[in-house]
């Protein structure tokens, strides 16, 4: 089970005592196993699937995160999403898709999007729709696909007197019912399905509320550009591109008015999808270079970008958004030789019917260093004291680049590279499920062991 110089400790601690664990440890030098435990067994990886979605970005979306392709038909812009998640969201400040839009005065329609898929994965938990980390998959999502809001109190009134307004960030039109609340903090609840939003503000001015938004595949989010742009913007099927110098008209239930209101769009209007013949024309702008992208999405473990990378690899090689095609190409292909074959249902690891073992685990990581190397490979994952990892290996920093992983607080996973004291460079996986303690517990447990190794090995 072990070799001199890995410590045999970790599964003799209560933390995860009556918890079913798996671990492999593997010399990148020397190019062998060095430990196992359960490594061939599967385990619910949590959001260590998403370096198995690292990998199929670095592989396909190497040369930039495509942003929007655009077609210029007479007088008019036609627009194709691409599935780009970083569109309007606040911490990405250069937006050269916006910028593009904004500098037209040519009208804007777009296609409809090859969406092949649901605005929710396979096996999530539908009764988190509102939690911050569940933010629905789209074509084309805007903000976040949340709505940021805040509760401000308005002060310099008499001592007897208390205002309270809400604001939301990004301005919407969409209903909205105030009610007076009984909670400590602001609470903002909406159905499923619609953008009916009930708002209570809460006693004291807390933090802000961000609350994923109904997409309705696009719809919501061309809302919320013609408003932010303040133009109308159209929508039609692709086989109603016009012949250049030919009259074309919109249907007018597929317009939104900025601004003004917004008209409905057919219930069937997205049901299929009809590829048109002028692809040679189309045009991409890229939005960012992709490891601007794909480090946010491991260093904080971002679900949407998980989510909206997996996408962007299917629309680069099929034409459509549908992750589980994707998937199942990865794991024909790409992926073929991987020790036992996993099942792997989407981007984030947000599902529990994600299924993989520490080695195949172990077999990605060093397939991903070697064909990208390990200079840019180590940066994309968190470190000591940094991201997910910020309250663990504090003093490590620069010894371990791994991805964490946590589910439903019986799931705890952590899988990458250690750098030895020794100068020995290491690939683990440490997967944790049914364990039956606060995740802090278990999550020490393998912070111990590891730290051990670094320091004896």
């Amino acid at each position: 089970m072990g070799r001199t110089g890995i410590p045999d400790k970790l599964l003799e601690n209560p933390a995860l005592y009556d918890a079913h664990t798996g671990i492999a440890i593997y010399d990148a030098d020397n190019r062998e196993l060095i430990y196992s435990f359960n490594s061939d067994r599967f385990f619910i990886p949590a959001s260590n699937t998403k370096i198995a979605t690292l990998y199929a970005g670095l592989r396909y979306l190497d040369d930039g995160i495509p942003g929007l392709q655009y077609l210029e038909i007479n007088d008019t812009i036609y627009l194709r999403a691409t599935g780009d998640p970083t569109f309007l969201v606040h911490y990405f400040q250069d937006q050269p898709v916006f910028d593009f839009l904004r500098s037209t005065r040519k009208p804007l329609v777009f296609i409809k999007p090859g969406w092949q898929t649901s605005a929710l994965g396979y096996g999530w938990p539908w009764n988190f729709y509102l939690e911050h980390y569940m933010a629905e998959r789209s074509p084309f999502p805007v903000y976040g696909n949340v709505v940021r809001w805040m509760q401000r109190d308005m002060t310099g009134l008499a001592d007897d007197v208390q205002i309270s307004y809400v604001l939301s960030n990004p301005g919407h039109r969409w209903p909205v019912e105030i009610i007076n609340g009984r909670e400590d903090k602001l609470l903002v609840t909406r159905p499923v399905s619609g953008n009916t939003y009930t708002v209570s503000p809460g006693i004291v001015e807390g933090p802000e509320l961000i609350v994923p938004f109904s997409t309705d595949v696009m719809i919501a989010a061309l809302e919320l550009l013609s408003d932010t742009l303040r133009t109308e913007i159209g929508i039609v099927n692709g086989d109603h591109l016009p012949a250049p110098n030919n009259q074309h008209e919109l249907h007018p239930d597929g317009i939104f008015h900025g601004a003004d209101c917004c008209n409905p769009i057919r219930e069937d209007f997205f049901t299929g999808y009809i590829e048109d013949d002028q692809d040679n024309q189309w045009k991409t702008i890229y939005s960012r270079e992709a490891d601007s992208l794909f480090r946010p999405m491991m260093i904080y473990s971002h679900n949407l970008f998980a989510e909206q990378i997996l996408l962007m690899v299917s629309h680069r090689i099929f034409g459509v958004m549908d992750e589980t095609r994707a998937i199942e190409f990865l794991l024909e292909n790409d992926l073929g030789e991987m020790p036992q074959k996993a099942r792997w249902v989407d981007g984030s690891g947000l599902s529990r019917y994600n299924l993989f073992s520490p080695l195949s685990f172990v077999w990605l990581l060093e397939k991903m260093k070697d064909e990208h190397g390990w200079e840019r490979v180590s940066r994309l994952f968190p470190t000591g004291g940094e991201g997910t990892l910020g309250d663990y290996y504090l003093g490590n920093k620069g010894n371990i680049f791994a991805k964490t992983g946590t589910l439903g607080g019986n799931a705890i996973a952590l899988s990458g590279y250690l750098v030895t004291e020794g100068g020995r460079t290491l690939i683990f996986s440490i997967l944790v499920n049914n364990h039956n303690k606060e995740s802090r517990e278990p999550r020490k447990a393998v912070e111990e062991f590891l730290k051990e190794i670094i320091s004896r090995y």
